[in-house]
């Protein structure tokens, strides 16, 4: 299974419809407070529809007390757009953990600063950044292929 974790997270649809997308990709769901939303809000629940109940989901009072229980801080990868290295250039595996931002602003500084691998998704220079949604989409559809070609 990978590690989808995201680093408080501000919008529950959002959160939902990845919530969803590791349901149907048999992924885990680490959140790490805090949240822009109330966990049992509605439009979490929406966005995840009926599959809310199936999800492997973990929630985090903060960055320190999620890494504290990683094993391997190589298998971490952290998603910006100020990478150089593109998720297409990265050799994924099962048990990855793959980082992901806040909506307005994505990983802090602190954070890319505790880990190496750092991975960007290409995309065209008229915009800055791909919904958070959609980039977890990327980003898991790429590690899958991957690790089912494996």
């Amino acid at each position: 299974m990978l590690n989808i974790v995201l680093v408080e997270p501000e919008i529950p649809n959002n959160t939902g419809n990845i919530g969803r997308l590791c349901v149907g990709t048999e992924s885990r769901l680490h959140l790490i407070h805090p949240f822009g939303f109330v966990i049992n809000d509605k439009n979490l629940k929406r966005s995840g529809l009926d599959y809310w109940v199936h999800l492997e989901v973990t929630e985090y009072q903060n960055v320190a007390e999620w890494i504290a229980q990683i094993k391997d801080k190589s298998r971490v990868f952290l998603m910006s757009s100020h990478a150089n290295k593109s998720i297409y250039e990265n050799e994924f595996q099962d048990e990855d953990w793959l980082v992901f931002g806040k909506e307005s602003k994505g990983l802090s500084q602190e954070v890319l600063d505790q880990f190496e691998n750092h991975l960007t998704i290409p995309m065209s220079k008229l915009i800055r950044s791909f919904n958070i949604a959609n980039s977890v989409a990327f980003v898991v559809g790429e590690a899958k292929r991957q690790i089912n070609l494996k």
